[in-house]
């Protein structure tokens, strides 16, 4: 069955034939640098800790997080992935008249909302409020940079919107890719704002999606019914301690800020001179390119060259003309650039 998220090594391997270590993986956009050594060295230094329970509050982790947004501990709730705290959004969402959601969206997101019942209303990228439902009995979720075009809202285009709707949730998965003078996080917005919620992972950035570890940041009352309302002990203990050493790692962030800009402007500039493709400017981790048919080229990459790359089927606006591709190291991109340029040339 063909997946709908990034990632999917086994089945990659499948149409490959071959192991899925033997997969070049652009599908999921994860931090090539990672993880980083400090999270490795926390999680073997806690491995005696496996035989007790974690804390169900998180209180060295939620402090920890706290301190470095410069947030009281309340105002934090870690979760299973951002994906488990966009459940707990949905949930809420689903409470109000109907949800306004940006397209193309990441296919979770309905996921979430359709998981409740919510009523969704899509929007491509240019949001119009229109019918006869108030926004302010309306809810909004979008993510910033957008996912899968890599495009940033800058914080002064989404502050009307904290006026206009009743609740706004606005995922920043790939905002930590960018340097603190460059973001446009909402982050310190919040206190100002109950009704924002913002949704972080620490999957994508320091590499660790196996760890499943993601943080909401929202007004302490609306965290508290979450953790009423969800299972108990959703972080596990190693998870944890990767977390906190993970956010004090300066200089893997540092790396990271430096190896992206340049890295992405190498795979950019290289597909732009491929024929048949056009990629899209981004300011994340990630591209998103037109093509003829996505399915059909990451087929033959995967059985000519073993190299994976993320069709857009989960993207109903997108369908088969978009692909994205992660940013890699450069030798890796220059090797998906040669397999692409293989197997179109020919066509053009």
């Amino acid at each position: 069955m063909r997946p709908i998220h990034g990632g999917n090594l086994a089945w990659a391997a499948a149409v490959a034939g071959c192991s899925p270590s033997d997969i070049l993986d652009f599908s999921a956009s994860i931090n090539p640098l990672g993880p980083p050594k400090s999270a490795i060295a926390a999680i073997r230094a806690h491995l005696g800790d496996l035989c007790a329970y974690p804390d169900p509050n998180y209180g060295e982790l939620r402090t920890a997080l706290g301190q470095w947004h410069q947030l009281p501990p309340e105002w934090i709730l870690p979760g299973n992935g951002s994906a488990e705290l966009l459940t707990w959004a949905g949930w809420d969402l689903a409470q109000l008249a109907k949800t306004y959601l940006f397209t193309p969206a990441f296919a979770d997101y309905y996921r979430a909302l359709k998981a409740f019942g919510a009523i969704v209303q899509e929007c491509p990228l240019e949001l119009e409020v229109g019918g006869n439902v108030s926004a302010s009995e309306c809810g909004l979720l979008l993510n910033n940079p957008h996912n899968p075009t890599g495009q940033m809202f800058m914080r002064e285009t989404i502050l009307p919107y904290l006026e206009q709707f009743a609740l706004v949730v606005v995922d920043e998965a790939f905002m930590d890719f960018l340097p603190p003078g460059e973001e446009q996080s909402l982050i310190p917005l919040v206190q100002k704002y109950p009704n924002l919620v913002i949704l972080r992972s620490l999957t994508k950035f320091y590499s660790l999606p196996g760890l499943r570890l993601g943080y909401a940041i929202a007004h302490p009352d609306r965290l508290q019914s979450w953790q009423q309302r969800r299972d108990p002990w959703t972080v596990n203990t190693l998870a944890a301690v990767a977390a906190i050493a993970a956010i004090h790692d300066s200089d893997f962030q540092q790396r990271t800020w430096a190896w992206l800009p340049p890295a992405r402007t190498q795979l950019f500039e290289g597909l732009a001179q491929i024929p048949g493709l056009r990629p899209l400017e981004s300011t994340a981790n990630f591209l998103l390119v037109q093509c003829e048919s996505s399915q059909i080229l990451q087929q033959q990459l995967l059985q000519h060259h073993k190299i994976l790359i993320r069709d857009c089927l989960s993207f109903p606006t997108l369908g088969d003309r978009f692909f994205r591709i992660a940013v890699r190291s450069n030798a890796e991109n220059e090797r998906l650039l040669q397999a692409l340029f293989q197997l179109l040339a020919i066509s053009y």
